[in-house]
């Protein structure tokens, strides 16, 4: 029997669904919400009701009948730190997304309206990755300053969805494989997968790693604290080079490698130079990652929407390629990834999570 999904991913002007058959998209919409409407909420949480009408109508619009669901997948938010997996939206989990235990996030919504719909219907609701997830080893926490213990934050439902798939695809279990994957969007993680669990990885928002398109990574801390101290900045200004503002936007005023490449096919030398600094920082990574894994790496995965990126990809390969054979998965695919994460416990390929 084909399973019905609605997945529901909130982003913070827009909520984007999609109704899957199996893992066969039917259809997928992007309802965009104007500042107007965002704004007569005073929390992020009040926002629940206009986005299941929102959400319910549409259905209507397609004459989708709702009771024929299987389940309701929702993009996971800013619950505690926890182990990666497909999870139940319990009671308990209800209640740290209404609160939003590490702050409030349009994407705390997505567990919200999914167990809402789910009971509505009778039907079962998940979450899927959420961007708290951490499993990271002890030894891996230390940062030097015991007030300033590394964190797990990353990109954890792609990178753990393009891990999932390559263990498909090569007909072996994820918690059976060594990996490292490097995902590549407006931030860049790079995580070592060690049996089923990230044990290492580079936080891709404001933490460590290489820079990106929108974030600086790493910087020397010396001159960061002179640049604080400096009475020129802000936190605000201070914290938006580094998150924002940082990456390709601060060398060549662009986000988007394609913009780079072109600068670099022009005959921008400085452009040439930023983007092999960035591949040759991303290598570093992979290395540093192969170095948590004592070497024993079975597949390199690159993923996001830089891994279209010939240049970007050859140059990796060319650094990295030696530590283990590489595998490229371009693009990203949340509404893929959560109905893959449900389908797995209704399938019974994986037990649900408990929070």
């Amino acid at each position: 029997m084909a399973v019905k999904s609605l997945i529901i991913n909130p982003g913070s002007t827009s909520t984007k669904i999609g109704v899957f058959e199996d893992e066969t998209l039917l259809f997928e919409e992007t309802l965009r919400h104007s500042t107007e409407e965002i704004a007569q909420f005073e929390k992020i949480v009040d926002q629940k009701d206009f986005r299941r009408g929102i959400i319910e109508n549409l259905l209507k619009e397609k004459n989708f009948d709702i009771n024929s669901l299987d389940m309701v997948v929702g993009r996971g938010g800013m619950l505690k730190p926890i182990p990666g997996g497909t999870y139940a939206v319990t009671d308990d989990l209800l209640e740290d997304l209404k609160i939003g235990v590490q702050g409030p996030h349009a994407s705390n919504l997505g567990g919200i309206l999914a167990r809402e719909i789910g009971d509505s219907i009778g039907k079962p609701s998940y979450i899927v990755d959420p961007v708290v997830v951490d499993e990271l080893d002890p030894i891996f926490r230390y940062s030097g300053v015991p007030e300033l213990p590394r964190t797990s934050v990353f990109h954890a439902l792609n990178q753990k969805a393009v891990a999932k798939r390559y263990a498909k695809e090569s007909g072996k279990a994820y918690d059976t494989l060594n990996l490292i994957v490097v995902h590549m969007g407006g931030g860049v993680s790079v995580g070592a997968h060690k049996m089923g669990r990230v044990i290492d990885v580079f936080n891709a928002l404001d933490g460590d790693g290489a820079f990106s398109p929108e974030r600086a990574g790493a910087v020397p801390s010396g001159a960061l604290i002179k640049m604080c101290f400096s009475g020129k900045y802000t936190q605000q200004e201070v914290y938006k080079k580094f998150v924002g503002g940082g990456g390709f936007n601060a060398y060549c005023n662009t986000n988007d490698m394609r913009d780079v490449d072109k600068m670099v096919d022009n005959g921008d030398k400085k452009a040439e130079e930023v983007r092999e600094a960035f591949i040759a920082q991303v290598a570093k990574d992979i290395g540093s990652m192969a170095c948590v894994l004592k070497g024993k790496v079975d597949q390199i995965i690159m993923t996001g929407g830089i891994a279209y990126d010939k240049a970007v990809i050859e140059g990796l390969k060319e650094r990295a390629g030696w530590i283990a054979p590489v595998t490229v998965y371009p693009g990203e695919d949340e509404l893929m990834a959560l109905v893959q994460g449900g389908l797995r416990v209704l399938n019974g390929e994986e037990e649900p999570m408990v929070y």
